[in-house]
């Protein structure tokens, strides 16, 4: 297994640069730089090579179906999570039990696609966060018969607050509703297994944690799982064979294929490829340890700084990410920038987001550049 340190240095730009943004796009690692240089050598060489996107493709479903231990019947190349959002949402028939449970600590372009149901007869319910934490026991609340589907993010995108997944899930369970996950702001860092979850859907993109660019993410649709009305949102890559190019027949495969639609981004594949290779060489246990020690070296240095810090205190409840209020995260992020040290500003927060290939040393670099920032905001004019 890969050390940290040897980790970290698989990302030539990290000897110059704090980064601490795996929350919006991964650092570059030389893996993912060659992968989409073979892409390009694919063009210049072959021309259209299929036979040898395709075998990328397939490589990219079996390496997310082993990364949260799923069969890769299972696993549908969407073009971003939102896709995978709209695949469930359009499939189900909201008539008998019209109500889908989401929260406000939603991703919003998740959150818009339940939304967006209501013309279909669904109704969207909300749990709400206390001080940007959700409580098992409000989701539980808000979990009947009349449900049809219960989305519960793995982690929050605003503050990196980490949500009961597992006891929302035993809830819907009892209550004979179904379950999506977003993970997008947890794999890569966070040990996945489908199976133990038990949920129903799980989806993630691969250009935060994952390690690769945007373009491409993926859906997990349990074995099993039946739909009222066949995907709407189709092509030929949701065909039992997309190379029969029969345009009068309609056939969709009865695993997770069927919600894929049209041509996947190839370059994204080739990107989401070299960074699910990367991270197969770690142990995600080790990972999620290393992320979660960083976290709350994180969270103390930062509050003894004198910083408002949003994400939860309590590390049990903290994600790969430690938010800080700031009037303008924006100007804070730019200034940030300036001495090399990339972050995610959001609404009011600044989102400061650890991977494994972060240090100490990262964490001491911005809360001086913070310091510094304070001091010179502070300076009369």
């Amino acid at each position: 297994m890969s050390t940290s340190e040897e980790f970290r240095r698989r990302f030539p730009a990290l000897r110059d640069t704090t980064y601490l943004a795996s929350c919006s796009q991964g650092a570059l690692s030389d893996t993912l730089a060659t992968a989409l240089l073979e892409f390009q050598y694919t063009l210049r060489q072959y021309g259209a090579p299929w036979d040898q996107w395709m075998r990328e493709v397939d490589r990219a479903r079996q390496l997310f179906a082993e990364m949260i231990h799923a069969d890769v019947n299972e696993i549908a190349l969407v073009p971003s999570v939102s896709a995978a959002a709209y695949q469930v949402a359009s499939t189900r028939d909201w008539r008998s039990r019209p109500r889908i449970i989401s929260t406000d600590t939603e991703f919003p372009s998740i959150a818009h696609v339940w939304l967006a149901q209501r013309a279909n007869g669904a109704v969207v319910s909300y749990v709400s966060d206390r001080a940007g934490v959700v409580d098992a026991e409000d989701y539980g609340a808000a979990i009947d018969e009349t449900c049809r589907l219960v989305s519960v993010p793995l982690i929050s995108y605003r503050n990196g607050a980490r949500l009961p997944v597992r006891s929302v899930i035993e809830k819907a369970q009892s209550a004979g509703a179904l379950t999506f996950v977003d993970a997008y702001q947890g794999a890569g860092v966070e040990p996945i297994n489908v199976k133990e979850l038990g949920c129903d859907f799980l989806a993630s993109g691969s250009l935060k944690y994952m390690l690769g660019i945007p373009g491409v993410a993926f859906l997990y649709v349990r074995d099993g799982i039946g739909d009222a009305h066949e995907p709407p949102a189709t092509g030929w890559f949701g065909r039992c064979n997309p190379f029969d190019f029969n345009p009068r027949d309609i056939d969709y495969p009865p695993e997770a294929r069927r919600f894929e639609s049209g041509t996947p981004a190839i370059p994204a594949v080739y990107g989401a490829v070299a960074g699910m290779r990367v991270l197969a060489a770690l142990n995600p246990e080790d990972v999620r340890a290393n992320v979660a020690e960083l976290g709350q070296y994180a969270h103390d240095t930062l509050t003894a700084h004198g910083e408002d810090v949003r994400s939860p205190a309590d590390a049990s409840l903290r994600g790969p990410q430690v938010a800080l209020l700031d009037v303008n995260p924006d100007d804070l992020a730019g200034y940030l920038a300036t001495r090399r040290i990339i972050t995610s500003p959001r609404g009011e927060l600044l989102r400061i987001a650890l991977h494994h290939y972060n240090t100490v040393e990262d964490v001491d670099t911005i809360a001086v550049a913070i310091r510094d920032y304070r001091r010179i905001s502070a300076r009369p004019f």
